[in-house]
């Protein structure tokens, strides 16, 4: 027998659960693209987006995935030849590394793996031993969405200056934004890059490039009009805040995402995203005190907020996903980048997310362990229960 008719629950690190909001505010007829409410509504979308980032410096939207942003960062500083440092936690830092590659630039990678954050102290001696500066820029992703990874973006910063490198510092957010506290003036970031289908809550599509003035003075030989970011921020026409027709019912939706969050406020979303995370890894301590699944990464100060890798063993981690699936609705993240890949799974748990419905995924995880005969410790969803009761702050009447 199948539970799974009925909504079905999108578990996975993006694209994210939509609010009803955000698809009524697309389903409508194609608006005027040439004057009127459309051009006011993305007029109004810039400070919003520079708010969820901190940020008093530009932003440029693209459509196109984070892929397309990663492009676009790039393209807007370097120079073919230049060398780039790439800090690898996992596949999607690699990734933007090759990009990087594709477009010409030198890439050194340093690769802590799938389990470990950024090793600060090494960076710092890398670019101290840099008495060139070759290095132009260092590539780092704040949340990888691979390995669930948090790193040290102000540290990363901190060590930076401390090598006394002028190498630009690009942060890769699009797993982070919304999310995870992310601080782009006060940690010293120099170029950021995200998208909308994550913490953002819309539909995958559209992306942003976040840079400061120290970054487009870096500009290199590498931009083309499409990619070029500074039209796109200062446009003299409508146009040219796409090089082309607008992405005109993606910027409905982002306006109504926007809404949702500013009306929710930063801080209420960070604290509901840190609550969330710390009632998923309550119950994962639990299950992980007897049987084969542990989460990927030990240390809580290193973990996201926003997606959650685990290790199970081979073949249960793709056991555990089709049948959570196929019995009771609930879609899993794949163990993306990981050898081998039905060894893991990953749960999202970013944007349009709350106690109920982590809950219900740590309950059908909970039957599924049971279901497949999969060792694992006891006790965990009260334990889960405990960490809501603890951080709720609704009135008891």
């Amino acid at each position: 027998m199948s539970l799974s008719n009925g909504r079905a629950y999108l578990a996975i690190p993006g694209p994210s659960v939509m609010p009803d909001a955000v698809l009524q505010a697309m389903h409508r007829a194609s608006p005027n693209i040439y004057e009127g409410e459309l051009h006011d509504l993305t007029d109004g979308l810039i400070p919003d987006l520079k708010k969820v980032a901190m940020t008093d410096q530009h932003v440029a939207i693209y459509i196109g995935n984070g892929h397309a942003a990663w492009e676009a960062a790039l393209a807007n500083v370097l120079s073919r030849g230049d060398t780039v440092l790439v800090l690898a936690t996992g596949r999607f830092c690699i990734g933007w590394g090759e990009m990087a590659a594709g477009i010409g630039a030198k890439v050194e990678t340093i690769d802590y793996g799938p389990a470990a954050p950024i090793d600060l102290a090494q960076v710092q001696d890398y670019l101290t031993a840099d008495k060139d500066h070759r290095i132009k820029a260092v590539l780092a992703v704040h949340v990888d969405t691979s390995t669930s990874v948090k790193n040290d973006i102000a540290g990363l910063r901190a060590v930076m200056d401390a090598a006394g490198h002028p190498a630009l510092l690009m942060a890769d957010c699009i797993a982070s934004l919304g999310c995870d506290r992310f601080e782009m003036d006060a940690w010293g970031v120099d170029v950021m890059v995200s998208g909308c289908q994550k913490g953002l809550m819309t539909p995958a599509g559209i992306s942003f490039v976040w840079y400061n003035d120290k970054a487009d003075a870096a500009r290199g030989d590498c931009v083309t009009t499409y990619w070029d970011w500074r039209p796109r921020t200062k446009p003299e026409m409508y146009f040219q805040y796409f090089d082309g027709t607008a992405p005109t019912h993606h910027l409905y939706g982002l306006r109504k995402a926007l809404d949702i969050i500013m009306n929710e406020g930063l801080e209420a979303v960070f604290a509901r995203h840190a609550t969330l995370a710390q009632t998923i890894w309550a119950a994962f301590d639990k299950w992980s005190s007897d049987g084969p699944m542990h989460l990927n990464i030990a240390d809580p100060a290193c973990r996201s907020h926003a997606v959650t890798a685990v290790a199970i063993g081979s073949p249960l981690g793709d056991k555990l996903r089709y049948w959570c699936e196929h019995t009771c609705g609930l879609t899993l993240g794949i163990g993306l980048g990981r050898e081998p890949a039905d060894a893991f799974f990953r749960i999202g748990h970013m944007g349009h997310v709350n106690a109920h419905m982590i809950m219900g995924v740590l309950g059908t995880i909970d039957a599924g362990l049971k279901a497949l005969e999969i060792p694992h410790g006891s006790g965990a969803l009260e334990a889960a229960t405990k960490v809501i009761a603890k951080g709720g702050s609704a009135p008891v009447v």
